[in-house]
C-alpha cells in the first residue's frame, strides 16, 4: 500500500522529518563551527587564549598546535552530517555525546582534583550543552523513516 501523499511509510508527516533533521544539521553546524573557532584560535592566537584561561601557555607549543589540528579536523568531519544528518549519525553519537560528553566530564573532574581554573568550567558547560543537544537532536530523529518520493 503507498503511503499518503506528504506522509512517510509508517504515516509520520513528511514536514516532520524534515525538522527533526534540521535540528540535527543546526547542531552539526553549531558543533563544527564552535571546533573551529577553538581550533583556529589555538592554531594563531594559542598564549593569549591561555592567558584568558588564567594558564601557562603549553610548553614546548607543539602540544596547543596539535589539539588545534585535532579540533580543526573535527570541525571538517562536521560537512557530512550537515550535508547528510541520516547517513552521518555514527559521526554525531561518536563527536557529540561521545567526545563532547567525556570532554565536560573531564574539564569537571580536572576542575575538581586538579584545582584547574573556573573559567574551564566553561568548556565543560559549552561542551556538556552541545553533547545533551546532539543526544537528544539523534534521539528525536532516530526512528524516522526515510520519506519515500512516489
Amino acid at each position: 500500500m503507498a503511503p499518503i501523499a506528504g506522509t512517510d511509510s509508517t504515516g509520520g508527516s513528511a514536514r516532520d522529518a524534515a525538522h527533526q533533521f534540521s535540528f540535527v544539521r543546526t547542531i552539526a553546524a553549531v558543533s563544527g563551527v564552535y571546533d573551529g573557532l577553538v581550533g583556529l584560535i589555538l592554531l594563531v592566537a594559542a598564549d593569549w587564549f591561555a592567558r584568558t584561561f588564567g594558564v601557562e601557555p603549553a610548553h614546548p607549543r607543539i602540544f596547543s598546535d596539535l589539539n588545534a589540528l585535532f579540533l580543526l579536523a573535527v570541525d571538517v568531519g562536521y560537512y557530512w552530517p550537515c550535508r547528510d544528518p541520516r547517513g552521518a549519525r555514527w559521526y554525531l553519537w561518536l563527536m557529540g555525546p561521545g567526545l563532547k560528553g567525556a570532554g565536560a566530564v573531564t574539564f569537571l573532574l580536572d576542575y575538581a582534583v586538579r584545582h584547574s581554573p573556573a573559567t574551564f568550567l566553561l568548556f565543560a558547560a559549552s561542551d556538556g550543552t552541545l553533547a545533551l543537544l546532539t543526544l537528544w537532536a539523534l534521539a528525536a530523529s532516530r526512528s524516522t523513516p526515510a520519506v519515500r518520493p512516489r
